[in-house]
């Protein structure tokens, strides 16, 4: 059979994606009965990405501090407004679903989250989060990518991470391990499965002969049996749940369906944006928001009626805050450091974990950090998911109490 330019091009395509695929994969495929589904105990991580850069002064508000309503004569969210969850904490008028969080103990804040030397460039600093690098280190390895390398080397029970998109980030990327990109797995197996590569692939099954191009067809046929497993699993215990006619609602209600099922998946990750707000950020960030609070209060509502919220985790974060003063066009420019939100039923220390942000000591108008976000991966990664985090890391950081 000869292979033209446009169907070899429609084959690459389709075998780029799969390169993502793990091999492990192949060993999952097995028919499962309808009732068995992951056992309970089973943690999983679910990170939020907040990308672009999420305002913290605005989403976690200090509502007795004078400097912040002096700084943010427009801007700043007044004590009335605020959703108070203690004297002087008040969350965003958009987070009701996490207020209620926090009133039942499912809810941590972690204030001053950050890194030394912080850059405020998108890019760089997203990369840095990614690679859990120090500012001055380009690591072309993400953290899950690395934590995957450590448990998929050799173990008899093999792991995998997911991103609920198109494109596979930084995070996801191993050294010999990586996650798989999907926007929903019903998406993944009608692209995989189309009559077109279906019979291109059994051709070339009853072909044996070696040549070059055989490596596309390869992964082509690999990347078809992942689809259809990840596909039938997300449906052995789809979700009954009611949940927002988002993205970020219909990425979490994936998510749910395959906790529900039998894949084992250890990390999910997704993302919600843009939080760049220059201009006009009020309207912006509400509206982003209200997105981010309906899909968590549904999501959170899920896992509850499936007895599964205490082994999942979702960790919340963004590359870097805003600076505290407003600037003149009803927004706020890139800063330093920002708060994290911890969700589950499974957290030892909850509510607001540490002091809020010192707002009259700060560096060139910004926050300085005072916890880095790498002593947040080395406890998700050791206590919650059993993981060696020093090997994955390449560093020794400190554990916090929250689980």
């Amino acid at each position: 059979m000869l292979i033209k330019r446009k169907e070899f091009l429609q084959i690459g395509s389709l075998a780029t994606a799969s390169m993502m695929l793990p091999k492990f994969l192949k060993a999952f495929e097995k028919p499962v009965p309808a009732a068995i589904g992951v056992p309970q105990g089973n943690k999983v991580v679910v990170v939020l990405q907040l990308s672009g850069g999420n305002d913290g002064l605005n989403t976690v508000i200090p509502v007795r501090n004078d400097i912040y309503y002096k700084s943010r004569p427009r801007l700043g969210i007044t004590k009335e407004q605020a959703l108070l969850v203690t004297d002087e904490v008040g969350l965003h008028p958009s987070l009701t679903g996490l207020k209620d969080l926090y009133g039942d103990g499912s809810l941590g804040i972690l204030n001053s989250v950050g890194y030394p030397n912080p850059d405020r460039s998108h890019f760089r600093s997203m990369d840095i989060w990614h690679s859990a690098s120090q500012s001055n280190e380009y690591v072309y390895t993400g953290w899950v990518g690395r934590y995957l390398d450590a448990q998929c080397n050799g173990c008899d029970k093999p792991t995998q991470a997911l991103e609920i998109d198109d494109v596979l980030s930084l995070a996801m990327k191993g050294e010999h391990v990586k996650g798989l990109a999907m926007k929903d797995p019903r998406r993944l197996f009608t692209s995989s499965n189309e009559k077109y590569f279906k019979e291109v692939a059994a051709s070339r099954a009853a072909n044996s002969e070696e040549k070059p191009v055989d490596y596309l067809y390869k992964t082509m046929a690999e990347t078809v049996s992942s689809a259809d497993y990840i596909y039938k699993q997300s449906r052995i215990h789809p979700s009954n749940t009611e949940y927002p006619k988002t993205d970020l609602g219909n990425s979490l209600k994936t998510i749910a369906s395959l906790i529900f099922s039998d894949i084992n998946t250890k990390v999910y990750y997704v993302s919600l944006g843009s939080f760049d707000t220059h201009v006009a950020q009020e309207a912006q960030q509400k509206r982003l928001f209200k997105e981010m609070n309906d899909a968590i209060t549904a999501f959170v509502k899920d896992l509850k009626n499936n007895n599964r919220f205490q082994d999942v985790l979702l960790m919340s974060f963004s590359e870097f805050g805003r600076r505290v003063a407003q600037n003149a066009s009803g927004g706020t420019d890139h800063g330093t450091a920002n708060n994290m939100f911890l969700v589950s039923g499974g957290l030892k220390q909850k509510g607001v974990l540490n002091a809020l942000p010192d707002l009259a000591d700060l560096q060139e108008g910004d926050l300085k950090y005072k916890v880095d976000f790498k002593n947040v991966y080395a406890t998700i990664l050791n206590k919650w998911l059993q993981a060696d985090d020093k090997k994955i890391l390449g560093s020794q950081y400190d554990h916090l109490s929250f689980i």
